[in-house]
């Protein structure tokens, strides 16, 4: 996508219901996919008010108005469930700021489509565990999010990725892609090939339970990393969980999984050295504790049983995407070095061999909170 125009955005700001004076405006955070910006206004005798302004990434994200729909439908359920248990809406929940037309998005003269938030204050976001109280509030956040949204018919949201946590489609475009073997890299990789080979059933393992209709379709958040949460700057606890865009049917043990595979891990997603590489007990126990609490008993027994297979399965999918990535020529996650998918793969693949080495001891953690 081409980079963002003064212009573009000047005719952007002037069309959505914004008042005030605007006195600044900057890029904002760290993300990678969509262009983020920082708005404050001057609010007459109201003082200054922040927004965020967002262009939404395309190339990644093919239907952008069914995507809003799902944030729409989304957050004024939360506002219901949060103003109920006595909470506040406008800062525990994203609040979407309407076009002059009153839609939810605008589509500028380039294509592309934007959307706005109110700022919220007073809160951080942290891209990286710096306290073991954060990773547990973050569990305590997504939990929460499982329980306000236990009522809503996930059914009825639309897929914004298709196929995105499918891990048996992804196993046969990872089979495909060795067998095109684009870049003449396979005979290199025997040893990574064979590990995902010889764990079909982990790949196999939630769908074929799906299948036989043993698990229920959650709203799940799916990219649950500890920067999607914004952390009180007072209290220290985490009040909003942000970034909607991946929201969609999917299974509440993925979400649990993909911050275990993120946030326990003791080693950069990249790290060289795989002796550094392991699945940090104390962390999983953390989070397992934080995450069953937040759920507040809306998660079924045998969902929460299947937390550790969570976290296996989505580390297991995703060393196996930087794989297939790599043998495709690196065509779909950013490299900085040769070889760097592979890296990112033999990273996950440790993670993976160390989960199986830890299993009983996951499995009597999560026994230990089953109950409480």
């Amino acid at each position: 996508m081409a980079a963002v125009t003064q212009k573009q955005k000047d005719e952007v700001i002037s069309n959505f219901q914004f008042e005030g004076t605007l006195l600044s405006q900057e890029p904002y955070g760290s993300g990678h996919i969509n262009d983020t910006f920082l708005l404050e206004f001057e609010i007459a005798e109201m003082g200054r008010l922040k927004v965020i302004l967002q262009r939404m990434n395309r190339e990644v994200f093919k239907k952008p108005v069914e995507l809003m729909e799902n944030v729409m439908g989304v957050t004024a359920y939360l506002r219901e469930r949060i103003i109920e248990n006595g909470g506040d809406p406008e800062r525990e929940t994203l609040n979407v700021i309407p076009t002059k037309e009153g839609k939810p998005y605008y589509l500028d003269s380039c294509g592309d489509y934007w959307r706005c938030y109110r700022f919220i204050t007073d809160a951080t976001s942290y891209d990286q565990v710096e306290k073991p109280e954060d990773f547990y509030e973050s569990a305590v956040s997504f939990g929460n999010f499982q329980r306000l949204l236990a009522g809503y018919p996930a059914e009825t949201l639309h897929e914004t990725i298709e196929g995105f946590h499918d891990t048996r489609a992804r196993f046969e475009v990872f089979k495909k892609a060795v067998a095109d073997d684009v870049m003449g890299r396979a005979d290199s990789v025997r040893k990574e090939i064979q590990f995902v080979l010889d764990r079909e059933d982990v790949a196999d393992y939630f769908g074929e339970l799906l299948d036989k209709k043993e698990l229920p379709l959650r709203v799940t958040h799916n990219d649950t990393k500890l920067n999607n949460i914004m952390i009180d700057d007072k209290t220290g606890k985490g009040i909003c969980v942000i970034d909607l865009d991946t929201v969609m049917p999917g299974l509440a043990m993925n979400d649990f999984g993909d911050s275990i595979r993120f946030g326990a891990s003791t080693a950069a997603e990249d790290e060289q050295d795989l002796t550094k590489v392991s699945c940090s007990m104390e962390l999983f126990e953390l989070y397992t504790k934080g995450f069953i609490e937040g759920c507040g008993g809306k998660l079924t027994e045998k969902e929460i049983r299947l937390l550790p297979m969570g976290a296996k399965v989505m580390t297991f999918e995703c060393g196996m995407r930087f794989l297939t990535d790599y043998l495709q020529g690196d065509v779909y996650f950013k490299t900085h070095r040769e070889g760097h998918n592979l890296d990112r793969c033999r990273t996950q693949f440790k993670l993976v061999e160390d989960m199986e080495k830890k299993w009983q001891t996951m499995q009597e953690i999560v026994e230990k909170y089953m109950n409480v």
